[in-house]
């Protein structure tokens, strides 16, 4: 029995050993394409318990610490954008960096998926080894093993073979371990020591600068991107404050709630407006209506992440807009567990829900291909085919759609209580319809972003946001509300607005 419990604790041990170096030089050897802000870029993970971002040799290093356990952290090489415009990259980035928490996520969760991995490689190799000492031990037999204890120490040929085949392991491990050479003194300071103008913002105390040549002659290539770093987050934390707390109606018992943003278009600065009204209202899901993004590219994953971070708490259902074009959005959106509508109801928190994706977010037969006949017919044939399946469900109470032409035919049969769309960046309705199975309501609500056309991002709102609370009862929608924000700060709380009741049931 003792015997045995030893064979397995060496065994153990002999897995450890495999294990535990392959994981560690897997991990750390390990590189990722991701997208950071406006950028391509490899992610490298390191064990130095930092974020160190390289922009390339004119621009300054940065890092953070990353606050991992064991000291891990990464190292992210920003490469080129696909927006030709670098003033415009800079922007970008400097308005991304006022709300960061998205983008500190998606790294969190691409660190954590590589160690995962290196784990699983590490424990496979170790099993393997287990294994096959386990063999060899087997195969050699105690006859065998007294034999080779009795002639022990072994023969001079011998000890040169033994010694043979570990240097060939040791140098098969080599091959894995870092390159000290490629380790650089970097002379690390404060951020706040090189540019003293920045705001006195927490995060900021923890992030510091690489002193050097590219931070001598940066200045005037950064002070831009500062500059809206600045206005963008002194603009969009004032405006999250004013909405703490707003008196916006919150459901009376028996009632639920739910937050409704659209066409967002990149701008992350008004998630944590968003976030004040839904506390306030205390909803119980999002519904995002599309066009979080300006144009579906891969590099726009950050206005997911920024969605999916500030809300983390609470379930989004979600339909992908015109703007969120090809793969990569609505693959962000399913790895950030959002609920995509697909055409068929769905029950969200004890409340019926049907919608689809702009068919023009394809990239496919429709889109931007420039064929208008191609976009019209798509949607076309979605109006038709939602409301067909709404008015033979008979239960769906709410039709979220990017675009209200994909609803039309749906109010006119009066099969939903509302029917909730974006697309025009502006408010429409509500408009009441009577139709043959009932009452239905319209509404269009304007771009969460503040959009003008498909771009959103920048230092302050460029026109009115707005959001919507919806309120539902036995799992109908029974009331909204919308909340305007205007590009001075002003913020609007429009009424609650009661639907009309279903109809009552005739008696023959």
């Amino acid at each position: 029995m003792r015997r045995g419990l030893l064979g397995a604790l060496a065994l153990l041990l002999i897995g450890l050993a495999v294990a535990v170096p392959v994981a560690v030089t897997t991990f750390v050897g390990t590189e990722r394409a991701v997208t950071i802000g406006a950028h391509n870029a490899t992610a490298r993970p390191t064990f130095d318990g930092h974020i160190r971002i390289m922009a390339g040799p004119l621009l300054p290093e940065l890092r953070m610490p990353s606050d991992a356990p064991l000291g891990i952290g990464a190292q992210v090489i920003l490469r080129d954008s696909p927006d030709t415009d670098l003033e415009r990259v800079l922007a970008q980035d400097a308005a991304i960096a006022s709300q960061p928490e998205g983008e500190i996520a998606a790294m969190t969760s691409e660190i954590s998926q590589m160690a995962f991995l290196a784990l699983q490689r590490g424990a496979a190799v170790g099993v393997m080894a287990m294994v096959l000492a386990a063999g060899v031990w087997w195969a050699v037999g105690p006859r065998r093993r007294r034999e080779l204890r009795r002639s022990w120490p072994p023969t001079p040929r011998q000890a040169l073979v033994a010694g043979a085949m570990g240097i060939v392991l040791i140098g098969a491990l080599m091959v894995y371990l870092p390159d000290p050479s490629t380790h650089r003194e970097t002379a690390w300071v404060p951020i706040r020591q090189e540019f003293p103008e920045l705001p006195d913002e927490p995060r900021l105390a923890r992030v510091e600068i690489s002193r050097g040549a590219a931070s001598a002659t940066s200045k005037a290539i950064v002070e831009g991107a500062l500059d809206t770093y600045r206005e963008s987050l002194r603009f969009y934390s004032d405006l999250a404050r004013k909405a703490e707390g707003l008196a916006v109606r919150a459901p009376e018992p028996g009632q639920s709630t739910a937050l409704v943003v659209t066409d967002r278009h990149d701008n992350v600065g008004m998630d944590p407006v968003a976030r004040q009204v839904a506390d306030a209202a205390q909803v119980s899901f999002v519904l995002d209506l599309g066009d979080d993004t300006s144009n579906g590219a891969s590099w726009e994953a950050f206005s997911i992440n920024s969605l999916r971070q500030t809300f983390a708490d609470l379930p989004i259902v979600a339909v992908a807009g015109n703007h969120d074009t090809g793969r990569h959005i609505r693959q962000e959106m399913e790895r950030q567990d959002f609920l995509i509508l697909d055409g068929e109801p769905v029950e969200v928190e004890g409340v019926r829900i049907l919608g689809e994706s702009d068919p023009r977010s394809s990239g496919l037969t429709a889109g931007y291909n420039g064929n208008e006949s191609d976009n019209i017919q798509a949607i076309s044939e979605q109006d038709e085919a939602l409301a067909r399946t709404a008015c033979e469900d008979g239960e769906v109470t709410l039709l979220a759609t990017h675009s209200s032409a994909s609803a039309r035919r749906t109010l006119e049969q009066g099969c939903v209580d509302l029917a909730i769309s974006g697309h025009l960046h502006r408010q429409v309705g509500p408009t009441t319809v009577e139709g043959p199975a009932g009452t239905a309501t319209s509404l269009t609500i304007g771009s969460t972003g503040g959009a003008v056309y498909a771009f959103a991002l920048g230092t302050k709102l460029r026109r009115d946001a707005q959001v919507a609370v919806l309120t539902f009862e036995d799992g109908r929608v029974v009331g909204f509300q919308i909340v305007t924000f205007r590009p001075g700060a002003e913020i609007v709380i429009g009424d609650y607005t009661p639907l009309p009741g279903p109809a009552p049931a005739t008696v023959d």
